[in-house]
């Protein structure tokens, strides 16, 4: 099973290609700055992809439509 699932996250971002955009941003800034906005023992992933998709899970990013 994969973690977050995509059902919940579409409910936080109501777009896919919002989603990726927005992902994809914060995980290339994720890693230029290694700013986490959780503990890093507290991510299920590894990588800075699955890192941004659990921060928009638990609700730590905010998009202004």
């Amino acid at each position: 099973m994969i973690y977050p699932s995509i059902d919940k996250l579409l409910s936080k971002i109501g777009s896919k290609y919002l989603l990726v955009h927005v992902v994809s941003k914060r995980a290339k800034e994720m890693q230029e700055t290694d700013y986490y906005q959780m503990p890093e023992k507290e991510y299920k992933s590894k990588k800075e992809i699955g890192r941004a998709l659990e921060e928009v899970a638990n609700d730590l990013i905010h998009i202004k439509e």
